[in-house]
């Protein structure tokens, strides 16, 4: 498919739109690019807020563009009170090349703490289906590590040194999310060394398939960026070679699902449904799709008239 910015714009618009007929049309959009192959290896950049995340992607998109491969970004911001619009504005500190082939949207985070709109998520399919390689920035507070695994296929942690940053990971479950993780800010050598070593302790006594690079590396300086690209590449060969990604984007379908029916009719639906459990069994009788919106309306009407009858 051809890498359009003012179609790729409209689209977009057309998703963020919530008009009911806007919102029906995106849903017919988004449906027939559910039948098309979707190329893209998506990259989630998490992380605490001043990591210099956006920076990094700046770097990152910078190497890339020499490649002539095609990029989209989406960048996940806190939500305004008053507007519910993107607060930060991501998009203007990604700096992006000016013929580079990148397409880069800020999100509002709305109602969700850090984590994913369902604008975004739909954002992110959608240029699954347009890029080559799509970045996803989040916000970093909370929601973020676990909704950015829903959509990326590679997640990647930025922690600075002596943030006290991993302690708290730890504690909160975080560091099982990542697939790589990059010490972001490591000018000062001796340091990052340190904080390196740190994050190694941490990860172990772990036994995976995939084992989790652990990279120091700068935005200003462009330390080990390119052992950065590298690991990152590595470990989508991996997921394509182990069978994993296809494992990996079905339970992101049904992530999808449950989040589709919660904010259609609230945790009553779910639970009428089966709960996830049960929202699995029905997308698992069948190849799963990652935004199957006929297949949705389905659940909804089944939903509805199993609390209509219960009345």
């Amino acid at each position: 498919m051809r890498f359009e910015r003012q179609a790729i714009a409209a689209a977009l618009n057309l998703i963020e739109d919530r008009r009911p007929d806007r919102q029906q049309q995106a849903l017919t959009l988004l449906d027939e690019l559910a039948a098309l192959p979707a190329p893209a290896h998506v990259v989630g950049i998490t992380g605490p807020p001043g990591v210099g995340k956006s920076s990094l992607i700046s770097r990152l998109i910078a190497l890339a563009a020499p490649t002539g491969r095609r990029l989209g970004v989406v960048a996940v911001d806190p939500s305004s009170k008053v507007s519910g619009g993107a607060l930060l504005g991501d998009r203007g500190r990604i700096q992006v090349p000016s013929q580079a082939p990148v397409y880069v949207r800020s999100f509002a985070a709305r109602d969700r703490l850090g984590g994913l709109s369902r604008e975004a998520f739909s954002a992110v399919f959608l240029l699954r289906h347009l890029c080559d390689v799509v970045l996803v920035e989040t916000v970093g507070v909370g929601q973020s590590e676990t909704d950015v695994a829903h959509v990326a296929d590679t997640v990647v942690l930025v922690v600075q040194p002596f943030s006290g940053d991993l302690l708290q990971f730890i504690k909160a479950g975080v560091m099982e999310i990542p697939d790589v993780l990059a010490v972001n800010k490591a000018d000062d050598e001796a340091l990052a060394r340190k904080a390196v070593a740190e994050v190694k302790a941490a990860l172990a006594f772990e036994r995976r398939p995939w084992s989790r690079p652990v990279l120091a590396v700068s935005a200003t300086t462009d330390l080990h960026l390119e052992a950065l690209e590298k690991a990152i590449a590595a470990h989508y060969h991996h997921l394509v070679a182990t069978g994993t990604l296809e494992s990996r984007r079905a339970e992101q379908a049904i992530a999808w699902a449950v989040g589709e029916v919660v904010y259609e009719l609230g945790r009553v639906g779910l639970a009428a449904l089966g709960g996830t459990a049960g929202v699995t069994a029905l997308w698992s009788r069948q190849p799963v799709t990652w935004n199957d919106a006929r297949r949705l309306a389905a659940v909804l009407n089944r939903v509805h008239c199993t609390v209509k009858g219960e009345e």
